[in-house]
């Protein structure tokens, strides 16, 4: 194996979290504090990069998707690593959620292997759990939910029968990225290959954020009613009998509203320490 050039920068590629910016890990906030070039996604939370980032660091906007309608392409995005790191800097590679999780990071490890640069992956905090803890909603709570599955539907030809079948009676919960668009058309056919109306579906938009919503419904309600539109933004999906534990367990929203347990039981609790 060829080893790696001596007077080549460094690419690290971080998952930033989902959302809050205090998600992020410290090991990804030392090089987010120490990096010549930040080359950041558009679910990277903005909070991170002006309150952290060096003051000399180059800052990159590299979105697949933004409201300025700016799209950068994969291969302009592993271009601009190599261009940064054989300028001899340390480029951090910020990622919304986890580095690894539903993202291109193959094509990257891929152009930096074959450029002998070298790299580094620190992972984040991914959406799935970021929404699930936000939410309440454990995902593999015992007696509720065998396992967790992460998918994600590019195109619904690419799906068999067998796996419709699958996802419908599986004990299993089910968590979709980036499918908000898609959604009755999932819920249409898990209900076509026979799915417990006692299960549940939970829609989270931009979770972990102060704009967080969560809306759940049950599939027996799904069955005579039809969904609300949803607007385009950051959308995770959850689906499983782990979801009805949602409204017991909903802290985030209790704390946004002010009816925590804990914000109307401060007093006793300061006392008590």
């Amino acid at each position: 194996m060829k080893s790696l050039i001596q007077n080549t920068g460094k690419v690290v590629l971080a998952g930033a979290g989902p959302g809050d910016p205090e998600l992020i890990s410290l090991k990804a906030l030392k090089y987010l504090q120490k990096a010549e070039v930040i080359l950041t996604d558009r679910l990277v939370s903005p909070e991170l990069i002006e309150e952290y980032a060096s003051e000399k660091a180059e800052i990159v906007y590299v979105g697949k998707q933004c409201s300025k309608g700016i799209w950068t392409p994969q291969k302009d995005i592993n271009n601009l690593m190599v261009h940064f790191a054989k300028q001899g800097k340390l480029v951090l590679r910020l990622k919304g959620g986890d580095a690894s999780l539903f993202s291109n990071i193959l094509d990257e490890l891929q152009i930096l292997k074959e450029h002998q640069i070298s790299y580094e992956i620190i992972p984040g905090v991914s959406a799935a759990f970021g929404a699930a803890a936000y939410t309440g909603i454990p995902l593999t709570a015992r007696e509720y939910s065998r396992g967790v599955r992460f998918l994600t539907l590019y195109d619904f030809k690419f799906v068999t029968l067998h796996q419709w079948q699958d996802w419908a009676t599986t004990e299993d919960t089910l968590v979709f990225y980036m499918s908000g668009q898609k959604l009755e058309n999932i819920t249409q056919k898990l209900i076509e290959f026979g799915i417990e109306g006692s299960k549940s579906i939970a829609v989270v938009q931009q979770a972990t954020t102060p704009e967080q919503k969560t809306q759940v419904f049950s599939f027996e309600e799904i069955k005579s009613q039809s969904l609300p539109e949803f607007e385009y933004v950051p959308t995770l999906i959850i689906i499983g009998n782990v979801v009805n534990l949602h409204h017991q367990f909903a802290w985030f929203e209790e704390k946004k509203s002010g009816n925590s347990y804990f914000d109307n039981h401060k007093t006793n609790y300061q006392n008590a320490i």
